[in-house]
């Protein structure tokens, strides 16, 4: 059985360190919760993982089972506040809405999505998977770079991006700020974490 590797297939997902790119992003669909806060810090932020990877993990055994297996993809979050500046410039976390997911292939449906919820569910009551939902996410054309380092350190990188790159290419600012976690956020040496960075856009008219 071959094992797809998403993030080798979708140009979605491929990004350079120093290099802003405009890239074309299909629909897709996801695995997302709903939070609200710092992340560094919310109950609400880790419960939100701990809903996600299990019931990520428990589609793909389902998958397997009729001989379609994969790859579970990486966490991905939007994020989103009332006063832009809170990303780039104050960097207050906790005015931060976001949305937390994982990409899931184009064969998991509705039917599949219930069935894992009510198995992960049965194992462990008390986790947020019933607030998961199964949702397609199309946002069309964006503009996305890699960032190697902390979280923190991802603002000088935005600011180039939302004030010189998109602006120089005739873009707008149109959607909701997006990252992808190629490195695991609960472990590992922060200023070796790859994030990609990603922003819908629009030409303006």
């Amino acid at each position: 059985m071959t094992k797809v590797d998403f993030k080798k297939t979708l140009d979605a997902y491929r990004a350079r360190k120093g290099r802003f790119a405009l890239v074309e992003v299909p629909a897709l669909g996801y695995l997302m919760i709903d939070g609200h806060g710092d992340p560094n810090d919310s109950p609400e932020f880790a419960s939100a993982v701990e809903a996600l990877y299990p019931l990520a993990y428990t589609l793909k055994f389902a998958s397997k089972g009729l001989g379609r297996d994969y790859v579970v993809m990486p966490l991905e979050g939007l994020w989103w506040a009332e006063d832009h500046a809170s990303f780039t410039t104050s960097r207050d976390k906790s005015r931060w809405h976001w949305t937390l997911m994982i990409m899931q292939p184009d064969w998991i449906d509705e039917a599949m999505f219930a069935d894992a919820v009510a198995k992960t569910s049965a194992k462990n009551p008390s986790a947020r998977v019933d607030e998961v939902r199964l949702e397609t996410l199309h946002e069309g054309l964006c503009a996305q770079t890699l960032h190697v380092g902390t979280y923190d350190d991802e603002a000088p990188v935005l600011a180039r991006m939302h004030d010189e790159f998109i602006p120089e290419h005739g873009m707008r600012m149109s959607g909701t700020h997006h990252e992808i976690y190629f490195s695991d956020p609960r472990t590992g040496d922060p200023a070796k974490r790859r994030t990609l960075l990603r922003q819908p856009v629009e030409p303006i008219s």
